[in-house]
């Protein structure tokens, strides 16, 4: 019994975690090539895993396994250094729909959900598992007016906290 209940909660806890917010639909015709390299965070839903980081940063590259290297970067500013965490992606479906998983954290793996991305790869929408992960990610430290206004509208459309959207400082 105790068995079948772990397998339960276990297959339960993997599908939480590959599963994508009412509303949100992952990019189709996705080119992971076009995606790779470095993305900076424009905006974001605050977690305590980013609390207080500016500058924040992802990098993201090919591992020799198939999946997706993932190097966040971050300046904490009251303790005058860098934060980094490494982590892997892989699709969760087909390779040209940005729906993945990712971990920072061993055998424990998250949705990674794109579900806008300007049409030169320039910035992205991403969700995670739920409506309580937001950001907004550009090629460059800024973006403009109305790509962030986008950004805000689609949120608030698809039922994120729009109110609570922070902007890290970029410089």
């Amino acid at each position: 019994m105790i068995r079948r209940i772990f397998i339960a909660l276990s297959l339960l806890l993997l599908t939480a975690c590959q599963s994508i917010p009412e509303g949100v639909t992952p990019v189709t015709e996705f080119d992971e090539q076009r995606y790779l390299g470095k993305w900076y965070e424009i905006a974001r839903l605050d977690h305590s895993f980013e609390r207080d980081l500016s500058n924040v940063t992802a990098e993201y590259s090919l591992r020799e396994d198939g999946g997706i290297r993932v190097l966040n970067r971050g300046y904490k500013a009251e303790d005058k250094e860098w934060s980094e965490a490494e982590g892997r992606a892989y699709f969760v479906g087909t390779r040209d729909t940005a729906h993945l998983e990712v971990s920072f954290f061993g055998p424990f793996f998250s949705s990674y959900v794109v579900f806008e991305l300007g049409e030169e790869y320039d910035y992205a929408f991403v969700s995670g598992y739920n409506t309580d992960y937001l950001w907004l990610l550009a090629r460059t430290p800024t973006v403009s007016d109305q790509v962030m206004a986008d950004f805000l509208a689609l949120a608030e459309e698809k039922g994120f906290n729009f109110n609570e959207i922070i902007f890290p400082v970029q410089q």
